[in-house]
Formats: structure tokens, C-alpha cells, sequence
């Protein structure tokens, strides 16, 4: 019998006990991403005439490249990843920075106001919204004209 065995069998009955392989699975178990978008996709992905290509390292708007950082890449990668949903502060910070939600959010508000900055000079683009109390989502994009 293992240790871990062991120690589980001891602590049977005291109380709940999280049993896990390493620190990645135990992220995955408290902080699941959003359901329906557990992963954002290889491609590039798009919002009416935005594109994030994260293999390429480019965003795009109509066309013209967009100046991000590597952190707003990846955070507007999630934010427009099919289908658009609310992202908690957890699940960014595990999906983003592969690192457990530390409490302290100024870190992410940070990156998202200076997203909003950038994205605020696109006629028509996208706005990042806050669902107080949650994260973050993205309106859906524009219709056909």
C-alpha cells in the first residue's frame, strides 16, 4: 500500500480528503474551465473582424496587425474562444498564467485595462465587460449587415 493510500485511509471519516497526482490536477479540480470551453482552440480564433492567431503570435483587425503583449494575447484568446462566456478571475488566472488564483486580482485587472485600452481604438471592436462579482466576458460579435 502506498503512503497516499495509507494516509487516506487514516483520515477516513475525519473529513473531506482531496486525493490527487500532482498540483496540475488539483488546479483542474477546483478551477474547471467554463463549460463548453475547456480549452481555446489550436487555430486562430475570431470575433467579426478580429483574429487571434496564438500559434503565429499576431492579432489582427481587419486585416491591420494590433500591438499586444503576450498576456493580452492570451487573454482575449479566451475571452473570444467559442462559445462566449463568462471567465472567472480563477479560471484566467490557471488558463493564462498557469498558476493557481492567488486572491489578489490586481495583476489581472491590470492586463484587462490595458486590453481595454488597446481595443477601445477599434471602430466597432470588441469590449470587454465586467460581470461583477465573477470575471469577465465579451459581447457577442456583430451580425451580418
Amino acid at each position: 500500500m502506498s503512503v497516499r493510500e495509507r494516509v487516506v485511509r487514516q483520515l477516513d471519516g475525519v473529513g473531506p480528503v482531496v486525493s490527487c497526482a500532482d498540483l496540475t490536477e488539483l488546479r483542474t479540480m477546483l478551477f474547471p474551465a467554463p463549460s463548453g470551453a475547456t480549452a481555446v482552440p489550436p487555430g486562430p480564433v475570431s470575433w467579426g473582424g478580429l483574429v487571434v492567431d496564438r500559434a503565429g503570435q499576431r492579432v489582427t483587425w481587419r486585416g491591420d496587425p494590433l500591438p499586444l503583449t503576450r498576456t493580452e494575447r492570451e487573454l482575449l484568446a479566451r475571452l473570444i474562444g467559442p462559445p462566449l462566456v463568462v471567465w472567472s478571475h480563477e479560471q484566467l488566472f490557471a488558463s493564462v498564467w498557469s498558476d493557481a488564483y492567488p486572491g489578489d486580482s490586481a495583476v489581472l485587472h491590470s492586463a484587462i485595462r490595458r486590453l481595454r485600452h488597446k481595443l477601445r481604438s477599434l471602430p466597432g471592436g470588441p469590449r470587454v465587460h465586467t460581470v461583477r462579482g465573477v470575471g469577465y466576458r465579451l459581447d457577442p460579435p456583430p451580425g451580418p449587415a
